[in-house]
């Protein structure tokens, strides 16, 4: 979060909250009802991702959204994770230009997780072995947010909100009173700032559905793929991740291992790609055959039917500085240590024809 905000921050009072969002209930989007229609209401959604681009499961997560007639997306939140939040604002934006979406705010966040950092990251290194995909901090990144390099996808024209994330959030909610979605496809850093800032925040959301908690990966970093069953959305910032999946949301959603063998694949490119459209190029050009993890996160909050067999479970996050520094443990109700873990629901089995389906379909309805 740039420094400069703190003093906003400071001066942020229950009753600006309030004002707030009696203002947006007038001026933002509102649903209403032909006389004598009976058309069912729209889900009001909000993404909070990581969008590392472009293409890739962060950016595509955005189709199953703005492609489904049943969604009012009131906005997209940007944290930094896979990439650098200025430079993810810059994609997201240029993505939602060429699928000729100008309508929906990108609001920016968090520039750095609550307390890691690039130093504490590599000390754990030495000491616990490799994280397979650092995020921001790949290679020979700065430790801090550098200047946005040119988009090889081109400059886009749109021009991001000048709110801050974690303000817009706690207005949102307060604007539609447990109306609203919000989607962790990241790192939680804008979530836990949200919930600090406002502690009527979570409990005035509708559900939170978020990619991560791969609980029984340990074994799949042998046989499959060590990055893929790295816990890295909640590794990043466990100490966000820690205070959201306490928070008091009526209803949490873990999206994790799951998500693993739904691979991007050249098949399901072709399907979504059927249609000659700029978003089409854009899908062909950037392809990346990868798990798609926010995809699924994104497409479950549209057709919960996707979702065949769930696990309710006690979860929390591991915040000692050990081999399992930011994972997910769960347990249940008779061993768990009542410390403030919460209840949330572990999608364990889904209906990956019906997923990729929707994906191709909600792809297909994207035009300018």
């Amino acid at each position: 979060m740039p420094a400069a905000m703190f003093p906003v921050l400071r001066r942020f009072s229950r009753l600006a909250v309030l004002a707030a969002g009696a203002v947006a209930a007038l001026a933002g989007p509102v649903l209403m009802r032909p006389a004598g229609a009976a058309q069912p209401e729209q889900q009001l959604v909000i993404m909070d991702n990581d969008f590392y681009g472009p293409g890739g499961t962060n950016m595509q997560s955005v189709i199953p959204l703005l492609g489904a007639p049943g969604v009012k997306m009131l906005g997209f939140t940007v944290t930094v994770g896979d990439g650098w939040e200025n430079a993810e604002v810059a994609h997201l934006l240029r993505l939602l230009e060429i699928a000729g979406v100008r309508d929906v705010p990108v609001v920016p966040g968090a520039t750095l997780p609550l307390v890691n950092s690039k130093p504490r990251l590599l000390a754990w290194e030495k000491a616990n072995g490799v994280m397979p995909w650092k995020g921001a901090w790949k290679k020979d990144a700065p430790d801090t947010q550098p200047a946005v390099p040119p988009l090889k996808e081109g400059e886009p024209a749109l021009r991001p909100s000048t709110e801050t994330a974690a303000l817009f959030l706690i207005r949102q909610v307060h604007a539609h009173p447990h109306q609203v979605t919000i989607i962790a496809g990241g790192p939680m850093t804008n979530l836990a700032l949200a919930i600090r800032l406002d502690p009527e925040f979570a409990g005035l959301c509708r559900q939170l559905v978020f990619m991560g908690g791969i609980v029984d990966g340990n074994l799949g970093q042998v046989t499959d793929n060590a990055d893929y069953y790295t816990d890295f959305n909640l590794m990043f910032d466990p100490e966000a991740a820690d205070i959201t999946l306490t928070a008091p949301f009526p209803k949490i959603m873990s999206v994790g291992g799951v998500a693993n063998p739904l691979r991007m694949t050249q098949d399901i490119l072709t399907r979504s790609t059927k249609a000659a459209t700029p978003l089409s190029a854009y899908l062909k050009q950037y392809f990346k055959p990868q798990p798609m993890w926010d995809e699924l996160a994104a497409a479950i909050v549209v057709d919960p039917q996707i979702v065949k067999t769930t696990v309710p479970a006690y979860m929390d996050v591991d915040l000692a500085h050990g081999p399992n520094h930011g994972y997910a443990h769960v347990w249940p109700e008779k061993t768990r240590p009542h410390m403030g873990e919460r209840s949330v629901e572990i999608v364990t089995g889904v209906d990956a024809d019906r997923f990729y389906s929707d994906f191709a379909a909600a792809a297909g309805r994207l035009t300018p």
